[in-house]
């Protein structure tokens, strides 16, 4: 059957008919099949990943159709993100390595980023950004490659994960203007302040993770895992966060779909929803000062989740 197929166009078309008929699920800097298909494809064929249509025509050697339908088959069978077969992701702009240590990289943090953080910014120096829960250091690593004025700290509780985020820093060339420490939130962090704290942190439900389809079992679960209502370490942030930031300074946070859970439990904090151009995706950008105003509120919530 597959003796038929002949071009690069021919391949994609077919892999994402194989990988519909098998039920893959998507969500690891692609949504769907055609997508994943073309990664895999270009990948095989040692091609770059925004490479023009015109190519699509190519035809295909021997070797190379047998590792293009080898990927394939590792997709269908393993059920293992793409970006693990291939050990690459991109992001704002970037080649990361991409391997189990830490979650494929698919912020929407990652279009800000591009933008130099506008308009939320609003022309502020950025000499001093935090990445908390930094896992591979996408944005800590992307954010110093897109300012290259600031000096980026990122942190996560993962050593392994802060293994992969070093070997990327060193592959971006920023090794000298990024600082990765091993610390549970702030923790190891006194005295240090910052001019934007920038975070990505587990917001999943308990329910949520339970349900996962199998490709999201081969990312690390502390990555993921958030409490009932997934906002356990958000939580911890915002209470925080103002000691750790400049005057005039301000948190971009990222909840996804706990962003409902965290209006209601502070509908009185002016966190401003930043819309992305293919919609809001539970991202907030607050000022330092707004969260002094609530903190007694916001250390309140924190202090139950500590607790439990």
């Amino acid at each position: 059957m597959t003796d038929e197929l002949k071009t690069i166009i021919d391949f994609i078309r077919f892999g994402a008919s194989r990988f519909a008929a098998a039920g893959l699920t998507f969500g690891h800097g692609y949504d769907n099949a055609l997508d994943e298909a073309t990664q895999l494809t270009l990948h095989a064929l040692h091609l770059p990943h925004d490479l023009k249509p015109a190519y699509g025509q190519a035809r295909l050697v021997a070797d190379e159709k047998r590792e293009v339908l080898h990927l394939f088959e590792r997709r269908i069978r393993e059920r293992r993100p793409a970006c693990y077969l291939t050990g690459e992701a991109w992001f704002a702009g970037l080649s990361f390595k991409c391997d189990e240590r830490a979650l494929v990289p698919r912020s929407p943090i990652a279009e800000l980023i591009e933008q130099g953080y506008e308009p939320w910014r609003s022309g502020r120096p950025l000499g001093r950004v935090l990445d908390l829960c930094t896992g591979g250091g996408c944005i800590a690593i992307a954010t110093a490659h897109h300012l290259p004025e600031a000096q980026v700290d990122g942190v996560d509780l993962s050593a392994k994960a802060l293994s992969l985020a070093r070997e990327n820093a060193e592959r971006l060339l920023v090794g000298d203007r990024v600082r990765f420490i091993e610390s549970d939130l702030f923790s190891a962090l006194e005295g240090e302040v910052y001019d934007l704290i920038v975070t990505n942190p587990p917001y999943v439900t308990h329910a949520e993770v339970d349900a996962l389809p199998e490709e999201y079992r081969f990312e690390p679960e502390n990555g993921l895992r958030a409490g009932e209502d997934g906002l356990d370490l958000a939580l911890q942030i915002l209470a925080a966060a103002p000691k750790h930031l400049n005057e005039g300074g301000f948190l971009i946070c990222e909840v996804g779909e706990s962003e409902r859970a965290l209006v209601e439990l502070l509908p009185q904090v002016p966190f401003n929803w930043i819309e992305f151009q293919v919609g809001q995706m539970g991202v907030f950008q607050v000022e330092r000062e707004d969260l002094l105003t609530w903190h007694l509120e916001i250390e309140a919530l924190a202090a139950e989740r500590r607790a439990r």
